[in-house]
C-alpha cells in the first residue's frame, strides 16, 4: 500500500472551504428528536462535504450518538430533514435505506465485534451479506483491510484475545470493507490510553486521506477532535453552540465554549 501524505486539519479545511462546489454527502436540516418531554436534538443543522471530517463534540446527553443513529436511518427525526447524497431518508423506504446504509461505514463505541467469530470473519460478515465476492476474493479483501490498520498478524484471533485499541482497529477496517463513502465514528478513542488513543487518530487521518470519505465523528476529546478534524461542532442542550474550526473555537469569547475547553483541556 502506497505511504500516505497526512494534512493537518487546518490545511485540510482550507482546501475544502477553497471548493465552493464540493460535493455536500450529509446535509441534515432543522432536525429534531426528542424522548417523551426531554428535547434530545433541537433544531440541528450541519453538512459535510466528501474528504471533510466533522467531530461533533458535547457534554453527555446532548444529541451527540443521536446524531449519529438517525443519519444511518436508524431511529427516525421526529421534524426536519437529513439527506444523504441529496436523498430524504424519511421518504425512503426499508429496501432504499438499507442500499443506502451500504455506502456508510459505522465504527461503535464498543467496536461492536461478533464475540463468536474471529476477527477475519468479523470482518468478512459485510462482506458476505452485501457482495458476490466469491471466497478468495473476501479472503483477499480481509488481508487488505487488516493491513491498512496494523492488523494483518490477528486475522484467526478471536476479539477477547485482543486489546481494546486493537478492537478498535478491527472495527475500523469492519466499517471500510464495502468501500464506504460515508464512515460515522461513535467514541473512537474512548476508555484508550493517550498512546494509543494518539495511533487511533493517526489511523482515522490515514484512512481518510487514501479513502476521501466523509466523516462524522462524535468524541468527548477535544485533542482528537483538534488532530482529525476539519471543523467542529460543539453541541449544547441539542442545539449547535459553535461550529468552525479548532482556532475558531478555542478564540471563542462564548461562556459555555470557554468553560468546555478549559475543563477538557
Amino acid at each position: 500500500m502506497s505511504q500516505s501524505i497526512l494534512i493537518p486539519a487546518r490545511e485540510s479545511n482550507d482546501r475544502a472551504n477553497a471548493n465552493p462546489a464540493a460535493e455536500s454527502v450529509v446535509a441534515l436540516r432543522d432536525v429534531h428528536k426528542s424522548y417523551g418531554a426531554q428535547k434530545v436534538v433541537d433544531g440541528i443543522s450541519l453538512t459535510v462535504n466528501r474528504g471533510e471530517t466533522l467531530a461533533v463534540l458535547g457534554r453527555s446527553g446532548t444529541g451527540k450518538s443521536v446524531l449519529l443513529r438517525l443519519i444511518i436511518g436508524l431511529q427516525k427525526p421526529d421534524s426536519g430533514s437529513i439527506a444523504i447524497h441529496g436523498q430524504e431518508t424519511a421518504s425512503l423506504g426499508l429496501d432504499q435505506m438499507n442500499l443506502l446504509r451500504v455506502k456508510m461505514g459505522f465504527l461503535f463505541q464498543q467496536a461492536a465485534l461478533y464475540d463468536s467469530l474471529t476477527v477475519e470473519q468479523n470482518i468478512s460478515f459485510p462482506l458476505e451479506r452485501h457482495t458476490n465476492m466469491s471466497k478468495a476474493e473476501r479472503a483477499g479483501r480481509v488481508k487488505e483491510l487488516l493491513a491498512s490498520v496494523g492488523m494483518e498478524s490477528a486475522l484467526d484471533k478471536m476479539p477477547s484475545d485482543i486489546s481494546g485499541g486493537m478492537k478498535k482497529r478491527v472495527g475500523l477496517a469492519r466499517a471500510l470493507a464495502l468501500r464506504p463513502d460515508i464512515l460515522l465514528l461513535d467514541e473512537p478513542t474512548a476508555g484508550l490510553d493517550p498512546i494509543t488513543s494518539g495511533e487511533i487518530d493517526e489511523l482515522i487521518l490515514k484512512l481518510q486521506e487514501e479513502n476521501n470519505m466523509a466523516s462524522i465523528v462524535v468524541t468527548h476529546d477535544l485533542l482528537s477532535a483538534k488532530t482529525i478534524a476539519d471543523r467542529i461542532a460543539l453541541l449544547d442542550k441539542g442545539k449547535v453552540a459553535i461550529e468552525g474550526s479548532f482556532e475558531d473555537l478555542a478564540a471563542s469569547k462564548d461562556e459555555f465554549v470557554t468553560e468546555f475547553f478549559k475543563r477538557d483541556s
